[in-house]
């Protein structure tokens, strides 16, 4: 046991970088792994729509200082999001595409926008189709959902204005690359052998 957990010294250390090919070869291993492994269990597609939400900042604030923009835009950010997460609008992308809202959420969407700028709606989903359908629906409820809450005393500011840009034939690509299966199989296959090589062949 004490040879079994003894730190490996460097000589050990010095050994294993000398064989090169036999890292090589412990890469290529890993990195085939890797890559059974995203065939075999490939990770769902992701299709990406895009909306433009301009808060027309200089026409909403023309006097007041940049601390006062920052909260108007990080207020109106959070109001927009929180629309775009709300029951009303997932029910609409739900029935549309034979989903139930809870299936929804269940790490199928994504939303990433900045403050300003083009918001990205991302679906996931096996079928590259129901995925892209998905993201399309969900992008337009979004912005017929804020659309009418501009103006509005409760809702969002009237200088906002929210367009799809891109709802049709949208980029779609697995939300995890073979690349990175391969990488990561070759690093992973690597650490493991290498933590047998230090540790547990000492102890024969």
């Amino acid at each position: 046991m004490n040879l079994l957990f003894s730190p490996p010294s460097l000589e050990d250390f010095a050994r294993l970088l000398k064989a090169w090919r036999f890292w090589l070869l412990v890469a290529l291993i890993g990195a085939v792994i890797g890559a059974v492994i995203y065939y075999v269990l490939p990770p769902p597609y992701r299709a990406r729509a895009t909306v433009l939400v301009d808060f027309n900042l200089e026409e909403a604030w023309p006097k007041d200082t940049e601390r006062q923009q920052f909260y108007y835009l990080e207020r109106e950010s959070r109001k927009l999001e929180e629309i775009a997460w709300s029951d009303s609008v997932l029910q609409v992308v739900a029935q549309s595409n034979d989903l139930t809202i809870s299936e929804l959420r269940d790490k199928k969407l994504i939303l990433s926008q900045p403050a300003e700028g083009g918001w990205h709606f991302y679906a996931e989903d096996q079928d590259r189709k129901l995925a892209a359908a998905i993201a399309s629906t969900w992008s337009q409820a979004f912005k017929d959902q804020a659309s009418a809450k501009i103006g509005q005393s409760d809702g969002l500011n009237s200088f906002i204005q929210i367009d799809v840009t891109q709802s049709a034939g949208l980029p779609i690509a697995r939300s995890v690359s073979l690349g990175i299966h391969l990488l990561t199989g070759a690093l992973v296959f690597m650490i493991l052998v290498a933590f047998g090589v230090l540790f547990f062949h000492k102890s024969k």
